[in-house]
């Protein structure tokens, strides 16, 4: 039996970069996405999100030497954090 660190089929980075969001109804804004798996990723923002809702994503590098990572997910949790709110996202598919 695998220990609870090792549950995950893969792992989160840490990622602490603004990310760029279009909402279902085209709405343009950013928040801070905190991790990265192969399988979703955890944001931070300042309004909340409708479980559910499909969002297109797009994180932009540090370096131009990686093009950007561009997203579509869905709304998986979106809890109070703070000022904001934590949103669990689902990776649906990577556009680019």
């Amino acid at each position: 039996m695998k220990d609870y660190s090792e549950k995950r089929d893969f792992h989160r980075m840490q990622v602490n970069s603004v990310i760029e969001i279009t909402n279902s109804k085209g709405e343009v804004f950013t928040g801070v996405c905190r991790d990265l798996s192969a399988t979703g990723m955890q944001l931070f923002l300042e309004r909340p999100v409708v479980v559910g809702e499909e969002l297109e994503t797009l994180l932009r590098p540090a370096s131009d030497q990686f093009p950007p990572l561009e997203t579509i997910c869905e709304v998986i949790r979106c809890e109070p954090e703070g000022d904001g709110f934590l949103v669990g996202t689902s990776i649906s598919e990577v556009t680019r």
